[in-house]
């Protein structure tokens, strides 16, 4: 029997490759997905042997990207998004701004046609959201603010992103491109006019039509009882959107998925469809990092190493430091700013799209393709130690430098309460801190009772929306002293840490019992073990969220079959 199938042997071949280097890649504790690039190489067209097939390979990454981003989506609300705008929007504009002028000059030095170097400066300036999500998961920094505004981020980059790629066809003409490449005669802002209308056209139906149509078919299928249907159901959600997102709206495959995700997070079955999804996620994304190292020609890191360096310089250090400075400009901490400048270090999927359609417009010369490509290999691969030297730098920056702790904590617009607050809140009240789903049922039901509170969130957007609507609030770390002492912790009677970042609980409820011993402290957690650790130190009353609704469901059943004391009083 023939067993030449191309799709089966790249499968074969790219999985078990992988999985030798990327062990290989965690004993010598470097990052696995060093393992997996390199995997890509060797069953590459560039390196002699077995050659696995380049397009099958690519595709198959494809659905890595789309199930990934799929995922994001269930964790990071568009209100999430419109959270970070303030700071998302204006960071992304400036950072791709700067790198892309960046390499501009470059190439213009080599003597590039100001297409290819536009094109080439682009590519430099299109940070890899799979790339940053693999981060942020493994450091657990999805969920803080930091992990949230680097989401927010790197969304609008890939709206931006997805508007170059559609705008370039039609421009290639212009900047220097055959004419044959431009087969649309029609006018630019017609062009543009078009796209606008048909990204805002598939948000606006995913966020009407989406956000109710998703949750009412994952509670169908979930009624069906069979575990497969709802997998496939998830499944074929996510690939689905995606493609019909492109194929209809023009969108990209990641953005379609990402908002997919996004609204089905409304229905109660979003933690399970995570879940569900969560092993195909992980496979194709091991794909996703082969194909790219399968378009390395290795050949170009010795043919031309002055340009690689430059490449990695532009991608690693302008792209850091735009986000570093703006961050800081805004006035948020240090920490926030360096997590941004880290994470966005580093180029990935829409660096290889951009610069595949700038070279099929003839307007990159094919170096320029494998620069972007080296680029990417280096970049990805120096991106998780960028990340894990976050903290080292933290603390000898504030450590040698005044500015550096200046910057750290810098003067923050909502970090004192309005001279005009009510006593009411400023002793007998309680301090929520953190002000998301759970923070804001709380938050409701102590409005519901008239019990004064004063929420401390790390959110600026969100205390000002507080502030606007009435409610007393201060913005920062209540981890820092100074934030909750601004919220009159040693006056209050109640410290309720809604937060879902148990990592600075323990510094919070250390202020708290110095500034006020008598106060009660609640806290919440969704991991088991840190339950038990906080109980045993006595932090306070302690909240486990599976032990919780187990305890409320407990309660439910004995209460229903409790006796009826009507029943043993007429006996």
């Amino acid at each position: 029997m023939e067993h030449n199938v191309s799709l089966i042997t790249t499968i074969a071949a790219a999985f078990s490759v992988a999985l030798i280097l990327g062990f290989a890649a965690e004993r010598i504790k470097v990052p696995a997905l060093v393992g997996y690039l390199v995997a890509g190489i060797i069953i590459g067209p560039a390196t002699p042997g077995f050659v696995a097939d380049v397009h099958i390979a690519s595709q198959l990454s494809e659905i890595g990207i789309m199930l990934l981003m799929f995922g994001v989506g269930l964790h990071f609300s568009p209100d999430d998004l419109l959270a970070v705008r303030r700071v998302a929007i204006p960071g992304a504009a400036l950072q791709m701004g700067a790198t892309t002028l960046l390499g501009v000059a470059l190439a213009q030095w080599w003597g590039w046609s100001l297409g290819g170097a536009l094109v080439f400066g682009l590519s430099l300036a299109c940070a890899s959201t799979v790339v940053l999500l693999k981060s942020l998961e493994t450091r657990d920094l999805m969920n803080t603010m930091d992990g949230r505004i680097a989401v927010g981020w790197l969304v609008v980059q890939d709206l931006v992103t997805v508007l170059v790629l559609v705008l370039l066809p039609p421009l290639a003409g212009v900047l220097g491109g055959p004419v044959a490449a431009v087969a649309d005669a029609r006018p630019l802002w017609i062009t543009i006019g078009q796209t606008l209308l048909q990204v805002t056209a598939f948000i606006a139906l995913m966020m009407v039509v989406g956000r109710r149509a998703l949750p009412w078919l994952l509670w169908h299928v979930a009624r069906t009882g069979s575990r497969e249907l709802f997998t496939l159901s998830v499944v074929a959600t996510a690939i689905g959107i995606a493609y019909g997102a492109s194929a209809i709206f023009s969108v990209s495959f990641a953005l379609g998925a990402f908002f997919a995700g996004s609204v089905m997070r409304e229905s109660e079955f979003s933690h399970r469809a995570a879940q569900e999804s969560l092993p195909l996620r992980d496979a194709f994304s091991v794909l996703f990092f082969v194909s790219v190292g399968m378009l390395v020609d290795p050949t170009i890191l010795v043919s031309q190493p002055l340009r690689v360096l430059g490449v990695v310089a532009i991608i690693i250090f302008s792209n850091a430091i735009a986000a570093l400075a703006l961050v800081v400009a805004l006035r948020y901490p240090l920490k926030t700013g360096l997590t941004l400048a880290a994470s966005l270090a580093q180029i990935g999927e829409f660096s290889i799209i951009l610069a595949g359609l700038g070279l099929s417009l003839g307007l990159l010369p094919p170096e320029g393709m494998s620069l972007v490509l080296a680029g990417v290999l280096i970049s990805i691969a120096l991106n998780s130690f960028l990340l894990s030297v976050i903290e080292p730098c933290q603390r000898w920056l504030l450590k040698h430098s005044a500015l550096a702790r200046r910057l750290e904590r810098p003067e923050e617009p909502y970090a004192e309460l309005p001279m005009s607050t009510e006593r009411k809140y400023l002793k007998g009240q309680v301090v929520l801190v953190g002000y998301g789903r759970v923070g804001r049922r709380i938050a409701k039901a102590l409005d519901a009772r008239g019990i004064p509170y004063v929420v401390a969130e790390q959110n600026r957007e969100l205390v000002d929306e507080l502030r606007k609507s009435g409610g007393v609030a201060v913005s920062g770390n209540a981890a820092e002293p100074s934030v909750l002492i601004q919220a009159h912790i040693a006056d209050a009677a109640m410290l309720v840490i809604a937060s879902p970042d148990t990592f600075n609980v323990r510094q919070m409820a250390q202020t708290a019992r110095a500034l006020n011993p008598g106060i009660e402290i609640i806290v919440r957690t969704h991991n088991e073990e840190e339950s038990v650790l906080l109980k045993k130190e006595g932090i306070g009353l302690v909240f486990f969220g599976e032990e919780e609704l187990a305890r409320g469901m407990t309660t439910h059943v004995l209460e229903r079959f409790s006796p009826d004391p009507q029943a043993h009083a007429s006996q």
